[in-house]
Order: structure tokens, then sequence, then C-alpha cells
């Protein structure tokens, strides 16, 4: 790690690490980005066709799915 010694009014020397350089954008950062919700209903959507293939397949729904294990 980068450090610079800093000599304060007294005469005392002190040593700081350096501070990377700080950058901001305009898009959001977090949150309910466009991508996060796409993401999100797409894999909404593999769980609900996965239900649907499952309930098809067994001839049970979720529940009856889940005690016949």
């Amino acid at each position: 790690m980068k450090s610079r010694t800093f000599t304060d009014s007294d005469g005392r020397e002190n040593v700081f690490a350096l501070e990377p350089k700080m950058y901001t954008t305009d898009g959001p950062q977090a949150g309910w980005t466009e991508y996060a919700e796409k993401m999100n209903g797409r894999l909404a959507m593999i769980g609900f066709v996965s239900l649907l293939a499952m309930e098809v397949i067994s001839g049970h729904g979720i529940v009856g799915f889940i005690t016949n294990l």
C-alpha cells in the first residue's frame, strides 16, 4: 500500500494511506435496475414452468409432491 508523510503545523510527521480517487456515475447503482427486474422475471418464469411440468409429470400439485417424498 502506498503512503505519504504529512507534516502538521507543530512539525510532527504523520503517515496516511493514499485514498483511491472517487468517481460517480449517472446511472443507478443499486435497487430496481432494469437488469435486476429482467433477471427476476426470467427466474420467476422458469420456476413457474418447472412447477407446471412437475404437476403434469407427477399428477399431483406441489403439496402432494412434497408429502409423497
